[in-house]
């Protein structure tokens, strides 16, 4: 089977608001980073299926006879989401020599490109290929990382397959697949992120997929049609948390102080409805600083409450001190206990006064970028000129320069949530 080259990005993803709530049936909101994960994918003649992941320094290679061998039962259809195939993901689990429970990052990554591999090409010839990914995102800071890499395997495999077309004209720099073609891509994206979580949200691969801003109810994920680009700092605490222990933590606050936790988290089911109205607001009337007054109100009571929550950590507090003695209003993003914050910044903000901020956050031994939210989710990039939306990677036809500050090839894991 011959396919083509194909250059696909999708961004991570950051929670505003909702975070825990969101577990006792109240409104989240899920919002795209524009840190991005990169994958270019080149058909070859070399009778061999390779991966290239720079962030860990791994490059495997298998021949397409090898493979083969794996796929001599299976008769799916790669325009058509199977469930979960478990007697495929145990012969690949056999294939890399990985049959214990535990994964580490690059076996993670292994069997989620194999698996989507086999099953998009399985039912007829194996192409010979090779798949680069790098990117911009930490791991393991609940940013989405895994899930932006699924993303892109799916994308690409399925250009590459011939399930959907790719939407890119000569002229064009970027482009985006239709709504039938995205959802596509999410479906088969949340199968990579199956292998990889278990029990996954899906919020995290239709972030990736959609961008923009999502609205999480009850399992159920809603895209809005239009949000602001909103600039932000996002800052790394670098402190370890374990989510599922947090989550615990939560409900166990809760049982016992029923009469005072709930309202708290009715709060922040308003908090998250109210953010979301104010963010429709911007997209079809002038943007005020009363706007960003309101945004701004809404971070600093939305951490009080997951301060409440028991979810804080002494590291984000500083964050929180650190940006608010700047003027800057700053609330953790995620499971909390560590891990990783927003900083909301106002068109005016004085770069001065931002790059001060940043500076005195690493300082505190924090990594931190200032970057945006709401931007678009996967697309297909020209490969020759393509220029990153923050113009900081320039390629022709491969990676030929990294000159910003930063720079992470990371993929996997993110917590497990």
């Amino acid at each position: 089977m011959q396919v083509t080259d194909f250059y696909v990005s999708a961004p991570g993803k950051a929670i505003l608001h909702g975070e825990h709530a969101v577990v006792h049936g109240k409104v989240a909101l899920a919002v795209s980073l524009n840190l991005r994960t990169y994958l270019r994918l080149k058909a070859t003649t070399s009778g061999k299926v390779c991966i290239n992941l720079p962030n860990i320094d791994t490059f495997l290679s298998w021949d397409l006879s090898q493979l083969k061998q794996l796929v001599t039962y299976f008769h799916g259809k790669r325009d058509e989401v199977q469930r979960l195939d478990a007697e495929l993901v145990r012969r690949l689990r056999e294939f890399i020599g990985v049959t214990n429970g535990n994964l580490d990052t690059c076996s993670m990554a292994t069997l989620s490109f194999l698996y989507l591999y086999l099953s998009l090409f399985g039912s007829g010839e194996l192409p010979s290929l090779t798949l680069t990914v790098w990117s911009e995102l930490p791991t393991g800071a609940g940013l989405g990382s895994s899930a932006a890499y699924s993303v892109c395997l799916a994308a690409a495999l399925l250009c590459a397959s011939g399930a959907i077309p790719p939407p890119l004209k000569e002229w064009e720099h970027t482009a985006r697949w239709c709504q039938e073609e995205l959802e596509l891509i999410n479906s088969w994206a949340f199968q990579g992120e199956m292998i990889i979580h278990g029990n996954p949200s899906g919020v995290d691969n239709a972030v990736g997929t959609w961008g923009g801003m999502l609205r999480f109810l009850a399992g159920k994920i809603i895209p809005l049609s239009r949000v602001p680009l909103l600039r932000i700092l996002l800052t790394n605490t670098k402190v370890p948390r374990s989510t599922k222990v947090l989550v615990a933590g939560v409900k166990d606050k809760i049982n016992k102080f029923p009469s005072i936790m709930v309202p708290v988290l009715d709060s922040v089911d308003a908090i998250s409805c109210t953010c979301e109205k104010v963010l429709s607001e911007m997209t079809c009337e002038p943007i005020t600083g009363e706007h960003y007054n309101i945004l701004e109100e809404l971070i600093d009571i939305n951490q009080h409450h997951l301060n409440v929550m028991g979810v804080g950590h002494p590291a984000l507090d500083r964050l929180c001190q650190v940006t608010l003695a700047k003027g800057l209003h700053s609330k953790l993003t995620g499971a909390g206990g560590g891990g990783c914050g927003i900083t909301l910044l106002r068109p005016e903000t004085d770069s001065l006064i931002v790059q001060s901020t940043v500076q005195e956050l690493k300082d505190c031994g924090f990594d931190c970028w200032e970057t945006s939210i709401g931007g678009p989710g996967v697309q297909l990039l020209h490969l020759k000129g393509s220029t990153t939306s923050n113009g900081r990677i320039f390629l022709q036809g491969v990676l030929t320069s990294c000159t910003f500050q930063s720079l992470h090839f990371s993929l996997l894991p993110e917590e497990r949530n």
